[in-house]
């Protein structure tokens, strides 16, 4: 199914088809102008707020302007495409999260190769997810106990913020777990997803605190449980689906992290590998990310090749069971 992803990390990201000499040649004044990231969802939700905090340091320490290109569409996969075919000179990169792995496997169509057709930089963080609902959801209900008594006669929907997504993933397992009626409703991010559940047209979903953070201090949305295994640091008071009973396949969480095409010369790699270590190792970026109810969890190019290729395991074992499928 993946192509080429018998090939270790190591071996898929040895640059040589220019000959060294030549990458030496293209990397030395790179950068010399600015540098795109390309986020495949809309701006406003988790993936393009986590571009930002790793972009705002990374251009102090290259020199250059780094613009965000939010290219969202069939759950990440029109901006990751585009990615890989951009040419491989450092100033077209891609930065995602977890769809990267998951919406080939759920829509069964392969434009890239998670693994294979992208050189890591390396991860930011990883992040749960929570359950929050609006106001379609009486006021009155305030935990998840409540949530499935009242849902449970009812026709209810989840929205998530991309087909095969975590967030989608999670939905049908707590419509099955908990016995619900749950249609799902797929969305090109979290940002519009958020905007349907404040309008009243769909119940809940699954958040990241990157993009619902906001909302949930105002009052606007209310979480009722959080995926992962511990609580969110800046949600104590919110139990966990497993805490409460649910099952262990919501100990999945999520990554957000920085890659390039696979053809980019190693120099022009390494130059990037070290101006991103920097941005994810400040202070304030670990402030930032803790604000907003992200792990940071920094991963070289290596480790976080690596755990990419778990990650896509583990995710096509999942789909595999819950008979995720989308028609793309």
């Amino acid at each position: 199914m993946f192509r080429r992803q018998a090939l270790a990390w190591g071996a898929s990201a040895v640059l040589a088809t220019p000959s060294l000499v030549r990458a030496q040649g293209a990397a030395a004044g790179y950068p010399d102008r600015p540098i795109r990231f390309i986020v495949p969802f809309p701006a406003g939700g988790g993936t393009d707020t986590w571009a930002r905090i790793a972009a705002e340091p990374m251009q102090a320490e290259l020199g250059q302007p780094i613009v965000i290109d939010n290219r969202g569409g069939a759950g990440g996969m029109v901006g990751t495409e585009a990615a890989a075919k951009v040419p491989p000179d450092g100033y077209q990169l891609l930065f995602t999260i977890t769809t990267h792995i998951q919406s080939p496997v759920v829509m069964n169509r392969f434009p890239y190769d998670p693994v294979a057709d992208f050189a890591p930089i390396g991860r930011l963080g990883t992040t749960a997810v929570n359950f929050v609902v609006g106001p379609k959801v009486p006021a009155s209900v305030t935990t998840m106990a409540e949530f499935v008594e009242w849902a449970r006669p009812r026709d209810v929907s989840f929205g998530n913020y991309a087909p095969g997504s975590t967030g989608h993933a999670f939905g049908l397992i707590l419509a099955r777990e908990a016995r619900l009626n749950a249609t799902q409703v797929a969305y090109r991010g979290e940002a519009p997803m958020l905007q349907d559940i404040l309008a009243g047209s769909i119940e809940g979903g699954f958040h990241s605190m990157a993009a619902s953070g906001e909302m949930v201090r105002a009052g606007r949305v209310r979480p009722l449980a959080a995926s992962g295994a511990r609580r969110s640091p800046t949600l104590p008071e919110v139990p966990t689906l497993i805490e409460l009973g649910y099952s262990n396949r919501f100990d999945f969480d999520g990554f957000s992290g920085l890659l390039a095409p696979v053809r980019t010369p190693r120099p022009i790699v390494d130059r990037l590998v070290e101006a991103f270590r920097k941005a994810a190792e400040a202070p304030a970026t670990l402030e930032r990310l803790r604000r907003i109810d992200t792990v940071p969890a920094y991963l070289g190019p290596d480790e976080f090749g690596s755990f990419i290729a778990t990650k896509l395991r583990d995710w096509t074992n999942l789909a595999r069971d819950l008979d995720l499928r989308v028609e793309s």
